[in-house]
């Protein structure tokens, strides 16, 4: 009898054990199996806030809260309606933690959110130690961020219970002569660690128009000094990574995007550009196989593939895809979706659908966003 008795209740133990939803799959459900979501950074220098939005089965987007960053957002000096924190990577959300991380460069902080569902929690703000901070790099439990103000800084930090914790003696300064807030042009446009993580890459636009190299320590401090790579064409801006590792920047100057090897010692070699004869190419965004631009000065998107060699090419004749309200500027594709969604200056938010040819479908465009806004992220 003891023997059935105790058979019985381990095996309510094991049906309760079986019950008990982890908290990330918990939050999953919350917002639905397979449901995507968009975050956008408002930038208002009155008070940040960051919008949800939860991707319908169509594409088009349905508002889900508005939450607080705890800190003002910021406009680059001179100011430019369509781009005014001037940088890519304002607000980044990192999957592995469920984290959001959202600059606030009116008032030089960092603040974290955690995603539960389609919520937000807003856990910390924390100092970005320098002046406009104006791009989030995460990998691992490491954080760079880089503040575009002054002599241009970049701060570490380390994750720990959902919050970002400072990495003494980690900053290091890029040595330029910007202002506070910086003016948009010479202001650095984004930082970003290498597909390894082995090194943190930081592109300084009209700043000598160089993509300089750190090499990330076990520590998680950097190199003292970084390697200055000249850019292939001038005003490097944004960047990714090709499957094979191969840098992908978006460089305005000649509104081009260039590829080039990253090597273990810094240095870049093997440049291969491809212009898209629009004005002010600045952001790029992976998508599959394509990579997708914002001319910023041309009010479009435009499309591009790279070869194995590392060779851009236009999509189609023109490599245009879209056309766009004015001023678009950075752009997000949820994960395992065939969407994508691109910010303007302006205040709209431009919903698409990305076809097997590179091509876009307008799905739907959401218009009276805060003029200024700039950060986009999803999960």
């Amino acid at each position: 009898m003891n023997k059935r008795l105790s058979f019985i209740a381990l095996l309510l133990l094991a049906m309760a054990a079986a019950a008990v939803v982890p908290v990330a799959d918990a939050a999953k459900s919350q917002r639905g199996a397979g449901e995507s979501l968009v975050f956008v950074q408002t930038n208002e220098p009155s008070g940040n806030r960051v919008l949800v939005y939860s991707v319908t089965g169509t594409g088009a987007l349905a508002p889900a809260g508005a939450y607080a960053t705890g800190g003002n957002g910021g406009v680059a000096a001179p100011g430019d309606e369509s781009d005014h924190l001037a940088s890519q990577g304002s607000l980044v959300y990192d999957a592995s933690h469920e984290l959001l991380f959202a600059v606030n460069a009116g008032s030089d902080t960092v603040s974290t959110f955690s995603v539960h569902g389609a919520q937000l929690e807003l856990r910390d703000v924390v100092a970005s130690g320098g002046a406009f901070p104006a791009s989030i790099a995460v990998q691992d439990k490491l954080v760079y961020v880089l503040n575009s103000g002054g002599s241009g800084i970049v701060q570490g930090f380390r994750i720990a219970h959902d919050k970002l914790q400072p990495i003494q003696n980690s900053a290091r300064s890029l040595g330029l002569a910007n202002s506070d807030p910086p003016n948009f042009l010479t202001s650095p446009g984004q930082v970003g660690f290498t597909s390894d993580g082995g090194q943190l890459i930081v592109t300084t636009k009209a700043s000598g128009s160089t993509i300089d190299v750190f090499q990330v320590q076990p520590n998680g401090r950097l190199s003292p000094t970084p390697v200055l790579n000249p850019s292939a064409t001038p005003v490097p801006f944004a960047f990714t990574f090709t499957p094979t590792g191969r840098l992908a920047v978006g460089e305005a100057g000649a509104s081009s995007v260039s590829t080039y090897v990253v090597a273990a010692d810094g240095s870049l070699s093997g440049p291969k550009s491809q212009t898209d004869g629009q004005t002010a190419l600045c952001w790029i965004l992976r998508v599959g196989r394509y990579y997708y631009v914002s001319n910023t000065g041309s009010n479009n998107l435009s499309a591009f593939q790279i070869g194995a060699d590392g060779q851009p090419a236009l999509v189609g004749a023109t490599g245009i895809v879209a056309t766009t309200d004015p001023g678009p500027i950075d752009a997000t594709s949820p994960s395992g979706t065939s969407f994508l969604y691109a910010q303007t200056g302006g205040g709209s938010l431009h919903s698409y659908r990305v076809n097997s040819d590179g091509t876009l479908s307008q799905v739907a465009v959401v218009r009276g966003l805060p003029v200024g806004m700039e950060g986009i992220a999803s999960t």
